[in-house]
């Protein structure tokens, strides 16, 4: 008489999801993902558990936050620099400063309620410290661009300013600030997606 597998295996009942010692599931508490981004493995702790149409949706607010905060830090850096009376037209440095912590601010309201808005901390303090530190981060790297193309490399210029602050300093710090605010700042596996 020919026996077939799981054949002599007690049934488990409907909705459980362990087997019973011994049963080849055993091992495992969860049944498979149903979406192939909430596997483990390096792409699924990329994503976080997200699709990969849900990463390109945070990705593109991400970047429409950014992009509003890139508006005010050039516009407010240009401004302060050669605008009327050039308020600090003799301090590139400080003047990058100040624009910078004026589109952080702008950053941070669009970043918690828009673009993570679904994984918000529990903590506001924790969050604001965490978001505060990686914007100095951010600035610095900016700033630090700035610092070599004006006083180091000699280029002095409004463009040659721009090009440096608004330019290479702007993309390194918006990829520095992307990567830390997605697996540092707003990292709590809050409710639904935002809106």
């Amino acid at each position: 008489m020919t026996t077939f597998r799981g054949q002599d295996a007690p049934a488990t009942p409907a909705g459980t999801d362990r087997a019973e010692p011994g049963h080849p599931a055993a091992h495992t508490d969860r049944a498979e993902p149903a979406h192939p981004a909430a596997r483990t493995g390096l792409l699924g702790r990329l994503l976080r558990g997200q699709s990969l149409s849900a990463w390109f949706v945070e990705l593109m607010r991400f970047l429409a936050v950014g992009g509003s905060a890139y508006v005010v830090d050039v516009g407010l850096f240009n401004l302060l620099r050669f605008g009327p009376g050039e308020l600090l037209g003799d301090k590139p440095l400080t003047a990058k400063v100040v624009s910078v912590t004026v589109a952080v601010v702008v950053a941070w309201l669009g970043n918690r309620y828009w673009t993570f808005a679904g994984s918000r901390q529990p903590s506001r303090r924790r969050e604001l410290t965490m978001f505060a530190l990686v914007n100095l981060g951010g600035m610095a790297i900016a700033v630090g661009v700035l610092a070599v193309s004006h006083y180091v490399l000699g280029f002095t210029s409004p463009l040659a300013d721009n090009i440096a602050a608004n330019g290479v300093g702007l993309v390194l710090g918006t990829a520095f600030r992307y990567v830390c605010y997605r697996y540092l700042v707003f990292t709590a596996d809050g409710g639904a997606a935002p809106r």
